[in-house]
């Protein structure tokens, strides 16, 4: 259910791109309410793809999950990344899509402050749980060639979703073979599906 959730105003953008930091966020929430208005007797290979689109826009997964490697990426081959990144764009997707399953009259509120973090900006929101009580989620925003994308989630405003999941893999990666991680995002993304998904 959506309440399992993981994961001063700016007058102009950075880097000469144009836009509102916010907009990935609105644009996520919209999709997730959609995806949650279909509910869960909507097979989730539906809702998976009804989300895919939304997410790559609106999250930078490649620098998402070389942040969470860290410096072993760089010892990974070409072959090793594409296929690591394959999965972990699926786990994501997953996680989000079964996270959000149902609406149970949870509602999203992307708030108008934002906050500068050195290049990047923070765009503060709040998931209100049905039962009203608000959860803080903050999204750090960079931007690049795509424009404004999402590279880290901040729970409750300072829990980052990036360094838990940089905690998790670190035993994973620890002898240097990426097999053991692309393994485990696997058998979670099987589990999140319900065993439809098999990247």
């Amino acid at each position: 259910m959506a309440g399992a959730v993981l994961w001063g105003e700016r007058g102009h953008a950075q880097g000469g791109q144009a836009g509102d930091p916010r907009q990935p966020v609105n644009d996520l929430y919209a999709a997730l309410h959609a995806v949650m208005r279909l509910g869960p007797t909507t097979p989730f290979q539906q809702r998976f793809d009804r989300l895919a689109p939304v997410i790559d826009r609106a999250f930078d997964l490649e620098t998402i999950l070389h942040t969470s490697v860290g410096l072993r990426w760089n010892s990974l081959d070409e072959a090793a990344r594409r296929t690591l990144f394959a999965v972990f764009r699926a786990f994501t997707i997953a996680s989000y899509t079964a996270n959000f399953d149902k609406d149970a009259g949870e509602k999203f509120e992307v708030l108008p402050q934002m906050r500068q973090a050195e290049a990047d900006v923070i765009v503060q929101s709040k998931l209100i749980a049905s039962n009203g009580e608000p959860i803080r989620i903050n999204y750090l925003m960079r931007n690049g060639a795509m424009g404004w994308r999402i590279v880290d989630v901040l729970l409750e405003g300072s829990i980052s979703r990036v360094a838990v999941q940089r905690s998790d893999f670190r035993a994973l990666l620890a002898s240097g073979d990426p097999g053991p991680l692309v393994d485990s995002l696997r058998q979670k993304v099987a589990e999140l599906s319900g065993g439809t998904i098999r990247p």
